[in-house]
């Protein structure tokens, strides 16, 4: 069942799983990468500093000079979406470099992608999240030929960067603006860019539904 509303934020910690799962969801969509590095941050009630070795285990404990006390949990949601925002840039440096140019490794992108793929495809029929349904409402409407346009764009995408879905943050924009920056990445070719620009566009969506839904509550 869709998340209605979002509980304080000083709650999660002590919630339920399940509870803080629903959360995540209605932020990201359902994503069990995202449970995975998200749910032992919020449980702990500390941020797990950014680092490139995020392909270790996320619940190992975390050096006392780098870590926020026990007692620290986020204060905002905000700032707990931009912490996982900030530990999704960490999975696409290597862990074995310092260089964050250099690329991370492959079951370190598999899992990065698994979580950009996490967001429904622009112009999908069938979409499950009822916050993704009225994000891209004004996308699917309009004449059939743009529709086709849309859904031949998403594919040449997908060919183009394997294991990506292009994931933007509409904001209002219409159909022609999204498939004229769908083209623009495309022939641009850079699959490092693509991925840090999935991530943001997943932190400026996630903020935009924290406040939403808050505002409404």
């Amino acid at each position: 069942m869709a998340q209605v509303g979002l509980p304080p934020i000083s709650s999660l910690p002590a919630a339920d799983e399940e509870t803080v799962k629903s959360v995540l969801d209605t932020l990201f969509e359902p994503s069990p990468e995202i449970h995975a590095i998200a749910i032992p941050v919020i449980q702990r009630k500390k941020r797990i500093p950014a680092n490139p070795g995020l392909t270790a285990d996320l619940t190992a404990p975390v050096p006392p000079s780098t870590s926020i006390p026990d007692d620290t949990p986020f204060t905002s949601y905000a700032s707990l979406i931009q912490h996982i925002g900030t530990l999704l840039h960490q999975l696409a440096i290597s862990p074995s470099s310092s260089s964050s140019s250099s690329p991370s490794s492959p079951a370190t992108r598999e899992r990065l992608h698994g979580i950009l793929g996490s967001h429904p495809r622009l112009g999908a029929k069938k979409v499950y999240s009822a916050q993704s349904r009225a994000e891209q409402a004004q996308l699917n409407t309009g004449a059939a030929d743009e529709a086709e346009r849309l859904a031949a764009l998403n594919a040449e995408y997908e060919a183009r960067f394997p294991g990506l879905r292009y994931v933007v943050f509409v904001d209002g924009r219409s159909r022609d603006v999204i498939m004229e920056d769908m083209r623009r990445r495309i022939d641009r070719g850079d699959i490092r860019a693509e991925e840090e620009e999935g991530i943001q566009a997943m932190v400026d969506i996630a903020l935009d539904r924290a406040n939403k839904l808050e505002s409404s509550s």
